[in-house]
This record gives structure tokens, C-alpha cells and sequence, in this order.
């Protein structure tokens, strides 16, 4: 029988155990349980890759921990604007919203897109319209505020500095800080199909409508049957100039890489060399995964049919 397995990932960045209370250790590592279960779930009844990913990601998108959907980031204007992206190894089909406002589960407007709209990519209020349209769920914002977001904003809404993510220091700190609020999953499903997802809250007091690395096809997010499914999490502007999902997939292609070697040969050598840092997660249709950064720590986890499963943060040393 084919094997089938599941990754997911809460973001990278310099996330080490000092900075870390038992207690929101424990919470995290619930929060990446309950998600790789979900999409576990989807994948030990026969169900499809795209269905395995989505069903990850909307239980992250639901947990204030991480930043997506109900646990976004605040940005310049105080409000959230969430980004997501999903992709079909099978078809190689694509969806993906950026800017979107009050969409409790931008995963599902991005899977819209993908489906009903004829189109890949959507943005700002069209995506939203079209979100109306296809009756996908709104929440109002007080559904979205969170006190620990709202202090993190405050504490730079008055400058034009950002912030990457998930912090719990004062402001000196906070700009020392880089952590990387993104959640992914990738899969593989009973029938030896791929699919990656990828969903974020952006920047804490990001201006301009700025728009990372995830919901863009080929830099955050990507799969192809014939090679890899990946979803990135990171510094999301150089993960944009390397293409970094679909370098790994052209490593695969065209060197005959295997999934773990090209996902090393652009984390550690490209991606370090244009001063990008996070991670990736990567599956390819034997259901190989691989889960790897350059950066301190990563919220990361994987199951798969053969009854392994595992959930780290930090780096294995640690």
C-alpha cells in the first residue's frame, strides 16, 4: 500500500528554550498536535492531499498562538491583513489570497480561488468580494483581537519599524527579535498525491501592503507530483528573489536531487548566502518528508502511515 504522511509547520526564527515558559511550550506543542491530527485524520480515511493540508491549516489558523487567521498580527493601520496560498501536486492547480480582511480561514478563500474563480491569485477587496461571494465565513474584528498581539503592535505603531513575530520581550528587544509567523502543511495521500498549503498574519506594523513570500506560487508555496510539495516560512523577501519552494523542485527536476538534498542545498547554501533566514517543510509523493532551517528553532511536526510521529521546536541539539 502506498504510504501517506503529513508535516506542518508554525513559523522559524530565534525561537530557543531560555525564552520559552513550560507552560507556552506545552501550548505550542497542543496547538501542532491537534493540526498534524486534523490532517492526519483526512489522510487515514482515504482522503486527498489538498483536503489533508486545508484541514492542518484551518486548526492554526484557529489557534491564537500562531500567526494566521484568528492569531494574525496588527499591522501600520492596526487592522489584519492575512495572506494564504494552497497547491495540487496532482493538477499542479493553484490558489492564493493576499491582503484579506475579517476571512476567518484564508486557507478556504485560497482554495475558493483555486476552485471557483478561474484565476490563481486574488487580492484586497476583490478577494474579499469574492470571499462574500462564495460564502466563505467572516468574523467581525473583535474575533481577531488578541491583547498580546494589540501590546506587541503598540509598542511600535509610533515608528516605522516592524516586527517579524511572535515575541514576548520589551521593545529593545522585540527589534533584536526575529521570529517568523507563518503555518504550512504539506502531504501525501493514499494515491501518491501532493499538495502544500501556506497561511500568515504578515508583519506586526507592516505598511505599504506589503505581501510576503507564502501566498506567492513558487516562493512560499509550490508542488508538483513529478517532484516536491514545500512550504516555506521565513524572512519572507529573500525566500521571494531565490523562488525558494520552486528551487527546490528544479533541484529535484533537473539534478536529480533527492528531496532532503535539495531542500539543504537551498536552505543552508542559497537562502543563507542572500541572508534569508527560516525554514521549509517538503514532502514528495513517497511520502519522504523533510523539515529543515537555518535559523534557531522552527515549530514543526510530521505523521505518517508507518506509525512514526514527531513535534520539535528548537534545533535537535537542544
Amino acid at each position: 500500500m502506498q504510504n501517506f504522511a503529513i508535516a506542518i509547520h508554525g513559523g522559524a526564527g530565534t525561537i530557543v528554550k531560555e525564552d520559552m515558559t513550560p507552560a507556552l511550550e506545552k501550548a505550542y506543542l497542543k496547538g501542532l498536535e491537534d493540526a498534524l491530527n486534523a490532517g492526519y485524520a483526512v489522510l487515514d480515511q482515504g482522503g486527498t492531499a489538498v483536503n489533508a493540508v486545508k484541514a492542518a491549516i484551518v486548526v492554526l489558523e484557529d489557534n491564537l498562538l500562531f500567526n494566521a487567521g484568528r492569531g494574525s498580527v496588527f499591522t501600520k493601520k492596526g487592522v489584519q491583513e492575512m495572506d494564504a496560498a494552497i497547491m495540487d501536486g496532482k493538477t499542479t492547480a493553484a490558489g492564493a489570497v493576499a491582503g484579506v480582511r475579517n476571512v476567518r480561514n484564508p486557507i478556504e478563500l485560497a482554495e475558493e480561488v483555486m476552485i471557483n474563480s478561474n484565476h490563481v491569485f486574488l487580492s484586497g477587496k476583490g478577494a474579499n468580494d469574492f470571499a462574500i461571494k462564495q460564502g466563505v465565513k467572516l468574523e467581525p474584528d473583535e474575533f481577531f483581537f488578541s491583547q498580546f498581539r494589540y501590546d506587541q503592535w503598540k509598542q511600535l505603531r509610533d515608528s516605522d519599524n516592524y516586527s517579524l513575530d511572535h515575541t514576548h520581550q520589551g521593545l529593545e528587544e522585540l527589534m533584536q527579535d526575529k521570529k517568523f509567523g507563518t503555518v504550512g502543511a504539506v502531504a501525501c495521500d493514499i494515491n501518491g498525491n501532493i499538495a502544500a498549503a501556506t497561511s500568515t498574519g504578515g508583519m506586526t506594523n507592516k505598511k505599504y501592503g506589503r505581501i510576503g513570500d507564502s501566498p506567492i506560487i513558487g516562493a512560499g508555496t509550490f508542488a508538483n507530483n513529478a517532484t516536491c510539495a514545500i512550504s516555506c516560512t521565513g524572512h519572507g523577501e529573500p525566500f521571494i528573489r531565490a523562488v525558494a519552494a520552486h528551487r527546490v523542485s528544479s533541484l529535484m527536476e533537473f539534478k536529480n536531487l533527492s528531496l532532503e538534498e535539495a531542500m539543504h542545498e537551498t536552505v543552508h547554501k542559497k537562502l543563507m548566502e542572500m541572508e534569508g533566514e527560516g525554514g521549509m517543510i517538503g514532502i514528495d509523493a513517497n511520502a519522504n518528508v523533510s523539515m529543515q532551517f537555518n535559523s534557531a528553532g522552527m515549530y514543526r511536526g510530521m505523521r505518517n502511515s508507518k506509525g512514526e510521529i514527531s513535534m520539535n521546536i528548537y534545533k535537535e541539539s537542544e
